[in-house]
């Protein structure tokens, strides 16, 4: 009997060992934490658009005619007097052949109603000819000298016309769209290109009606392109439409890039963020977020002895960018990040990734 006690208790111990060896042995978990502190705004609204240019313009011939040669393709860079496009000049070339001719014939009844006015008027000097014979003379004269006009102004419009069948280019910009091809008959005025003008970038965006009235011209904004999205630039809202899209409902916003960069192209998709408000709130990331059934809670960083501890908070509005907390945590305090499904109570950690607050600036 005794030797079965000593046994047991034996077992006891050693049990006993092996539980302090496995607490002794747990690892250190390293986690993703930050620093809890204010500067976060009240709101935070991102929309998506995309780079254009502040001048667009689609361009055609000025006379119809079938388009023979297209020399840009899209995406072309185009400068000033550059030839864009031409149409099939026969037709206009013969036009203008033929007001000349209308010219030379007025030219010559004009010459002929000059000199017989001229005769005419030294027999009613001399008493030759009575005064109205001299007024029917005068008049023709006038006529003559009338049509002359009429034929060398119809002369200019048809060489202006034959000049027309040259598109070319009145600015320097970049051809966005191409929208005939040769061997296409076109009217005047029908666009053939459209082209955006360079110099000024701005982003295009899209508001709902319901959301109209928190845009106002001249609002600051900050521009994140998706091929950068690290790198904020500065805008400033422009231009609101005065009326909304027939097909969408929505009101085209644009914004102006203050200092585009040289790598910014067109079309390029970009995230437009506005702020508002004051800049004292708390915000933490929606990962950091923990707790059961519904209760919201972080798990905060006792920084003397490495520990965490569950914590309720009390959230005052979720967002695309964080969550914004009213109760629950100071400014100074350290809050795990990431992973915090996989944290129990007193478990020691190790702050692998620490950062204060949130850059909101750098996720728009």
């Amino acid at each position: 009997m005794n030797t079965i006690k000593h046994a047991l208790a034996l077992a006891a111990l050693a049990l006993a060992a092996c539980s302090q060896q496995k607490v002794a042995e747990e690892p250190v978990r390293p986690v993703l934490a930050m620093q809890v502190q204010r500067g976060a705004p009240e709101s935070r609204d991102v929309y998506a658009g995309d780079v254009r240019a502040r001048y667009e313009t689609d361009v055609g011939f000025r006379v119809g005619g079938k388009l023979v040669a297209r020399t840009v393709d899209a995406g072309a860079i185009v400068r000033k007097g550059q030839v864009l496009a031409r149409l099939d000049p026969e037709d206009a070339r013969l036009a203008a052949s033929a007001a000349r001719s209308s010219v030379a014939a007025a030219e010559s009844d004009f010459a002929t109603a000059s000199a017989e006015v001229s005769r005419y008027r030294e027999l009613l000097d001399k008493k030759f000819i009575s005064a109205s014979a001299f007024e029917a003379k005068q008049n023709a004269y006038n006529a003559a000298k009338g049509r002359h006009e009429q034929a060398q102004s119809q002369a200019a419009i048809s060489a202006n016309q034959a000049s027309y069948t040259t598109l070319v280019a009145d600015a320097d910009g970049v051809v966005e769209t191409v929208l005939a091809e040769p061997g296409q008959v076109v009217a005047a005025g029908q666009p053939v290109l459209r082209i955006a003008r360079g110099g000024e970038r701005e982003i295009a965006i899209h508001a709902p009606e319901s959301q109209l009235a928190r845009f106002k011209v001249g609002e600051p904004a900050g521009i994140a392109l998706w091929t950068g999205p690290h790198r904020v630039l500065v805008g400033r809202i422009r231009e609101i439409a005065g009326a909304a899209d027939p097909t969408t409902r929505t009101y085209t916003v644009r914004v102006s890039v203050l200092e585009p960069p040289a790598d910014m192209r067109l079309g390029m998709s970009a995230n437009v963020l506005f702020q508002g408000g004051s800049n004292d709130l708390i915000l933490v990331p929606l990962t950091a977020l923990a707790g059961t059934r519904g209760d919201p809670a972080v798990w905060v960083v006792d920084p003397a002895t490495q520990r965490v501890r569950l914590r309720p908070v009390g959230v005052d509005q979720y967002r695309e960018d964080g969550a914004t907390i009213k109760a629950g945590l100071e400014p100074g305090e350290w809050i795990v990040t990431a992973g915090v499904h996989k944290l129990r109570a007193e478990q020691a950690v190790r702050l692998a990734g620490a950062r204060r607050g949130i850059d909101t600036a750098r996720n728009p």
